[in-house]
């Protein structure tokens, strides 16, 4: 190829990729509000974005995996904590930490009501955005990913066993060890499988030893008669018991999410009792 030739592929390779980049940035703005569902964008969810920026969030904290990289991703985060949740954290983040056990690393900002509700409608707003996979590995919140790292037989906090994975695969305890870990929002997002390990649920690691010492106790106050009916109840109406002095529910409101009855069916639900109830 000579110089002449090398010139004119040089020209012509470049204008194909120029035509290229501006089809396909004419088609993405095309689709914009289609992905962004920019029919959702309320005055709420605008004032929500202005309490993002106005706190410097993004200072520590990352949406679409742009920001600091400091503090989780939060682009998910309303499909792995529940409103209730969420708006007691931003009150006051001091009352999910131990202080002695590791440092308070989020600052107590003294938002306001409306902007914690703004806020959390901005966050739902951005969970719902199609961003197709982006971030290919978003930073969850702390502990989502933990593996059962304990020995069988090995005592948790009560003196209960340890979890033990189940088998086989057709064993409906099995099912419900793989819907825990895969349903949304997800079980593990909320609750470790590692004994003392508390995230913003309890542990599930001796569950069912708790709970029969909660039933012997008279400390239960729902309206289930029996574990497999506390398990379920716990699932699809989390604040019918609430614990108490443990910080998994605020102003009579469990932080457990209220969506399970709606979008698992009967049999999911029987499958995740089943496995729950098997983590003795």
């Amino acid at each position: 190829m000579n110089k002449r030739q090398s010139r004119t592929f040089a020209i012509v390779a470049t204008g194909l990729a120029a035509v290229a980049f501006l089809g396909l940035t004419l088609h993405s703005h095309t689709r914009f509000g289609e992905l962004t569902n920019a029919q959702d964008l309320t005055p709420e969810v605008i004032q929500g974005k202005e309490v993002w920026h106005k706190y410097n969030c993004i200072n520590c904290h990352t949406l679409f995996g742009e920001g600091a990289y400091y503090a989780p991703d939060l682009t998910k985060i309303t499909q792995h904590r529940s409103a209730a949740y969420l708006k007691a954290y931003m009150r006051d983040p001091s009352n999910f930490y131990d202080e002695q056990r590791h440092r308070r690393l989020m600052p107590t900002q003294d938002l306001s009501d409306k902007e914690i509700d703004d806020l959390i409608q901005f966050l739902d707003w951005v969970a719902n955005v199609d961003n197709q996979g982006w971030p290919p590995r978003p930073i969850l919140v702390a502990g989502a990913t933990l593996a059962v790292a304990a020995q069988v037989g090995e005592p948790d906090a009560v003196g209960s066993a340890a979890v033990t994975p189940v088998r086989p695969d057709n064993d409906p305890r099995a099912l419900g060890e793989h819907l825990f870990r895969t349903v949304t929002p997800g079980c593990t997002a909320c609750h470790s499988l590692q004994p003392g390990v508390r995230l913003a649920g309890p542990s599930m690691a001796g569950m069912t030893t708790r709970a029969e010492q909660m039933f012997a106790g008279g400390a239960y106050t729902g309206g289930a008669s029996d574990l497999e009916g506390y398990i379920r109840e716990s699932i699809v109406a989390p604040s019918a018991h609430l614990v108490a002095g443990e910080m998994f529910s605020a102003g009579g409101t469990s932080f457990m999410p209220t969506t399970y009855a709606d979008t698992l069916s009967e049999e999911q639900i029987d499958q995740l009792v089943a496995y729950i109830a098997s983590l003795k």
